[in-house]
């Protein structure tokens, strides 16, 4: 084919007109129509080419967007992070898969009519829907690579565009849309979407299996421990629990049930304790890095989870610690670099009270210890995180000097990387690490080394990372979500 997108004519699905909602689930029931009709419209359409058909035109469709107009300043609730504009104005987001985050459409939309008093109103937007994204649901359908079709694909198709996947929102101050209106949340459509399909790439999962609550680890051991208590959970009918996946996205519901080995493992293993309301626990074992790190906090981010914590291993830094001892981090010292660009390094982090308080009353309740016994096996302090894993092997007045003089107790690959994208994207985070390694007093990690005490430790860290995000689960969602979060002009949807 020679034809270029100039000499072909443009198709569209037929024009929908916007209405005006005052019922979120009304309001979310009409994204989901006009999110399915430009996904169908675009699957036929490249269906048809696929098999054959010369294109006589281009074909086009849109992402379905919110739209909420204010006209004055609201009397806000001083306690809530969200749920309110700044100043009066037009606000905007596209949506993509209405139907993977219905609740949280839901939940944002109510607080917007309620604390505003006015009706939002759903419609086509005009940001065009890459037909990658729009066939991603289809496992029948595959988009090729670039070339092997018999005409160039974005001569007849949107694909992927870089000026609408970014995080100009979250990373920027009063964003404007193309339009002139300003962000409704914190994610375009697009960058959305491209995420979701990172996800799936990375950890081998589909983003629906996701839970509210994420718990990050860089060592193996912690799945299995993982998969252990699913299966006790599942077999408790009580527990509230519904099925347990693993990658590949199998899914289990009995708790006897087999789960066949990967034959690939993924990136980063993630496995998924269910509820039905999405309140579960969901573990990422990232691997070892900030750069895994910042990969998948980059990505879970678009799911708005309610929290995220890191449980992982970690090196004692005071001759003080034993090797199972537990680290609380308060502050973080930040040099691991991923994230400078994107968060300058003067930016402090603050530590969370709800996560806080949720992560010690979990040590207290699993290790049966409180008050001051508890300082015995956990040490609250600055964790410091860096990018190379074999500083040890560097002359060590410089790191081990600024070590010292930040006060940090525990130095790790991930826990600040983790803490910092919380803070850029406003998922709610925190730190408990176990000791592995003393490498500043002769204790490296080395096979052979670990103590009984060490062993019996880290068997109760994970169940103190699950136990404390249970307890935050417990919690109202307005409390979770921290207004020190919260930036000037911040976003209406969290």
């Amino acid at each position: 084919m020679n034809s270029t997108s100039k000499s072909l004519s443009l198709e569209t699905p037929p024009a929908r007109e916007p209405k005006l909602f005052s019922d979120p689930a009304k309001a979310v029931a009409y994204l989901e129509e006009l999110y399915d009709e430009a996904c169908s419209f675009l699957t036929d359409k490249f269906s048809a080419v696929a098999e054959g058909v010369q294109p006589e035109s281009r074909y086009r469709a849109f992402y379905p967007e919110i739209r909420v107009e204010t006209t004055s300043y609201a009397t806000m609730d001083s306690r809530l992070s969200f749920g309110h504009v700044a100043k009066p104005g037009t606000y905007s987001t596209t949506i993509t898969r209405p139907d993977l985050f219905r609740n949280y459409l839901r939940q944002q939309i109510k607080q917007i009519v309620r604390n505003h008093g006015v009706e939002v109103l759903i419609g086509p937007s005009k940001t065009p829907m890459p037909i990658h994204f729009a066939v991603a649901y289809n496992e029948e359908i595959t988009v090729p690579q670039e070339g092997a079709l018999s005409y160039p694909l974005r001569d007849v198709f949107d694909v992927p565009d870089l000026s609408t996947t970014h995080d100009d929102i979250v990373n920027g101050f009063d964003y404007l849309h193309t339009d002139g209106s300003h962000a409704l949340a914190p994610f375009t459509a697009q960058r959305i979407d491209y995420s979701l399909a990172r996800l799936s790439h990375y950890t081998a999962t589909d983003a629906s299996h996701f839970q509210n609550h994420v718990l990050f680890t860089n060592y193996q051991f912690y799945v299995s421990e993982f998969e252990a208590y699913a299966r006790a959970m599942l077999a408790d009918p009580a527990s509230g629990y519904t099925s347990f996946v693993s990658t590949g996205n199998v899914e289990i519901f009995d708790a006897d049930a087999e789960i066949p080995a990967s034959a690939k493992m993924p990136q980063m293993p993630t496995y998924h304790l269910k509820r039905a309301d999405g309140s579960g626990i969901t573990l990422v074992n990232i691997g070892v890095g900030p750069s895994n790190a910042k990969t998948a906090t980059d990505h879970i981010a678009v799911l708005r989870p309610h929290a995220w914590i890191m449980v992982g291993h970690c090196a004692g830094l005071r001759n003080s610690q034993r090797l199972g001892d537990f680290v609380l981090a308060h502050a973080y010292l930040r040099e691991d670099h991923v994230l400078d660009d994107d968060l300058p390094v003067w930016v402090p982090i603050p530590a969370l009270a709800e996560i806080q308080t949720s992560l010690e009353d979990a040590v207290e309740e699993v290790t049966e210890l409180e008050g001051y016994d508890l300082k015995r096996i956990m040490r609250t302090g600055t964790v410091a995180t860096i990018d190379n894993r074999n500083w040890e092997l560097r002359d060590q007045s410089g790191p081990v000097q600024r070590l010292s003089q930040s006060r940090a107790i525990a130095l790790d690959m991930e826990s600040a990387t983790i803490a910092a994208n919380g803070f850029r994207f406003r998922v709610p985070y925190g730190t408990l690490l176990c000791v592995s390694d003393k490498p500043l007093h002769g204790e490296l990690k080395l096979p052979g080394m670990a103590s009984d005490f060490y062993k019996s430790q880290v068997s109760r860290h994970l169940k103190i990372g699950i136990r404390a995000m249970e307890i935050l689960r417990e919690m109202p969602i307005e409390r979770i979500h921290s207004r020190k979060l919260r930036s000037f002009e911040e976003t209406a949807f969290l």
